[in-house]
């Protein structure tokens, strides 16, 4: 087992105090800089960064940080919801470790559909009757997996089956 435990935080972000949502850090009692590239291929970081070692991950909408002695969620609904998360974690990292000789490291992210092909597809009229301010901001929603593409109303039934062609070419949460 690499790690045995940590200890938690659980804040409301200072940027705005009024948000319903919470953030978690927890401070790992073991470091776990080893597994970082193992667990990435596990798990299919969205970043990677070596110096100083650490794997991003989007996750049920969240931004999960792992880092060699900490690791730190965003947007989470409360306490039990931070130690569900860090319970699958934690055993997600020591499993990774046990299974370290079977698995190929991986030292980079996933790799993320190109805004612009994104926005060639839209109709660029930003209507907003897809909730959002201008097609720019619908497509920067649809590359990181946060709405699908038939969010738009305005789209062709062509650009649409290209856009849902190009997007399932990347492992994106919608």
């Amino acid at each position: 087992m690499l790690l045995t435990g940590y200890t938690k935080q659980i804040f409301r972000p200072e940027c705005n105090p009024s948000f319903e949502s919470v953030h978690c850090v927890a401070t790992l009692d073991d470091d776990i800089s080893e597994v970082l590239p193992f667990l990435n291929a596990v798990l299919g970081g969205t970043q990677y960064f070596s110096d100083p070692p650490q794997v991003m991950f989007h996750h049920h909408g969240r931004i999960i940080k792992v880092g060699a002695r900490e690791i730190a969620v965003n947007a989470l609904a409360d306490e039990a919801e931070a130690e569900k998360i860090l319970g699958w974690l934690k055993n997600e990292i020591n499993q990774a470790w046990e299974d370290r000789a079977s698995i190929t490291p991986c030292f980079t992210g996933k790799a993320k559909p190109q805004l612009m092909e994104i926005l060639k597809l839209l109709p660029k009229t930003n209507c907003k009757k897809c909730g959002q301010a201008t097609c720019m901001v619908f497509a920067v929603a649809l590359r990181e997996g946060a709405i699908s593409p038939d969010a738009c109303p305005e789209i062709d039934g062509d650009n649409l089956q290209k856009l849902d062609s190009y997007l399932n070419g990347f492992d994106l949460e919608a």
